[in-house]
């Protein structure tokens, strides 16, 4: 029964954990404070449940114990600081005007405030998106490091000085009013789709999905679409769509990628993908179209296409031309890259990754080296191809991705490999090759 027990409470954390601190963030007010609060509320978890039973809800029980944990440990405290005894007088008097820890509404709403409580425009861009990737979702430094192309120390220190930023400014914990809505949208939007992404290509770990981030990003975008029914934000809930309707196909049995021309399109989920369609729709039809819905616009064509072969590359190709207009990146280059080399040619395309690469600009990521190692293979030039895989293998710290890499270097020692495995760009924000 213990052992059962435990792996509940491990199973709680992993999917409840980040709802019951944004929770206790409301009451408690600070971060740091709710963060010490939820790990004492879940070693509480693994020595009573076990004892006591499972409580009917374990996230009400959570955010109890967790608010009590707190206000014990301010007590303590108070007697170096008197001001921390009236703080924890307030804090066990707070719960009866905070509303109920068991009312999943008010939980959800929780999340929401928590997102624009560490987008607020004081703070910079980068720790906006560091603070909510790590507070709202419980990626670790080490995650968003690779979202951001950074070390982790530097990401550590944005956290860090954006959670002292909250605290000394007086930030509220809010969802901003309607007028102040578009000027923090496009931090949110950034934060919620690099969730999504580490969810939908992990960047390290064991797997090379984590479907629970993937759901988190979608489900952080219909919470989105409904307090703002702005066209930006349609079209990135249907580019997460167009792409998670595609999870049960992007891996094989032994959880290795799948590239994109060789997954099985019975297993795509067409619901998701008539979904993602309507929302581009819907978006177009205001006549304001942005980088999502671009994105989501190419995405669409790869959804749409019976095959790989009769994938309209040409209709790509113009999209990302509009793309790079309206969202310039290095990374839309590279996937623009990547769909010239399936209109025109290997040729082509490896001229404009060799150029790319030559900026600098990517020369620490590890798909932009992936996709020049294919287009050399397929043009033959064998030993390019090997250095090209070997150092996106340096760079790769994805378990499955690398046995994926591994693979295709022992494919030119003699084995041979498929004429479908270039890489194909999706219309996200990063050069995906499944």
């Amino acid at each position: 029964m213990s052992a059962q027990v435990h792996a509940l409470v491990e199973r709680t954390y992993r999917h409840e954990s980040r709802r019951v601190l944004a929770t206790l963030i409301r009451y408690l007010g600070d971060f740091d404070l709710a963060e010490e609060a939820l790990h004492d509320a879940f070693m509480a978890a693994v020595d009573q449940w076990p004892r006591e039973g499972i409580p009917d809800n374990p996230r009400a029980w959570l955010v109890t114990a967790g608010r009590f944990k707190a206000i014990d440990r301010l007590r303590r405290r108070a007697r170096f600081d008197a001001s921390l005894d009236t703080l924890a007088e307030r804090l066990d008097e707070a719960p009866r005007g905070m509303g109920d820890p068991a009312d999943a509404e008010a939980v959800e709403d929780d999340r929401l405030r928590l997102i624009f409580t560490c987008c607020h425009p004081a703070l910079t861009a980068s720790a906006q998106v560091a603070l909510t990737l790590r507070e709202v979702c419980g990626l670790t430094t080490e995650q968003i490091a690779h979202a951001f192309l950074t070390r982790p120390a530097t990401v550590a220190q944005r956290i860090v000085r954006a959670k002292a930023k909250i605290r000394d400014a007086g930030i509220p914990y809010q969802v901003p009013e309607a007028t102040e809505l578009p000027e923090r949208l496009e931090s949110v939007l950034s934060v919620i789709y690099l969730v999504f992404n580490e969810g939908y290509a992990a960047s390290m770990g064991e797997r090379a999905t984590r479907g629970e981030l993937a759901e988190e990003g979608v489900r952080l975008g219909r919470l989105l679409l409904g307090l703002l029914p702005d066209p930006e934000v349609m079209g990135l809930l249907a580019l997460m769509l167009l792409h998670e309707a595609r999870r049960g196909s992007r891996t094989s049995m032994a959880g290795e990628p799948v590239l994109l021309a060789d997954q099985d399109r019975r297993l795509w989920d067409r619901d998701m993908i008539a979904e993602g369609r309507a929302l581009i729709g819907r978006a177009f039809a205001t006549g304001e179209v942005g980088g999502y819905t671009l994105q989501a616009a190419i995405a669409a064509v790869h959804a749409g296409a019976a095959s790989a072969e009769q994938t309209d590359w040409a209709r790509i190709v113009g999209l990302y031309d509009v793309l790079a207009q309206a969202s310039p990146s290095p990374i839309v280059e590279l996937n623009r890259a990547v769909a010239v080399a399936m209109r025109d040619g290997p040729e082509a395309g490896l001229f404009l990754v060799d150029a790319l690469l030559a900026r600098g600009e990517l020369v620490d990521y590890r798909l932009a080296h992936a996709a020049r190692a294919d287009l050399c293979r397929r043009l033959g030039d064998d030993e390019r191809a090997r250095c090209a895989y070997r150092r996106a293998l340096d760079l790769s710290e994805q378990l499955p991705e690398r046995a994926f890499l591994e693979r295709r270097l022992a494919e030119l020692d003699g084995i041979g490999a498929s004429e479908t495995t270039t890489p194909h760009p999706e219309g996200g924000n990063g050069a995906s090759r499944s």
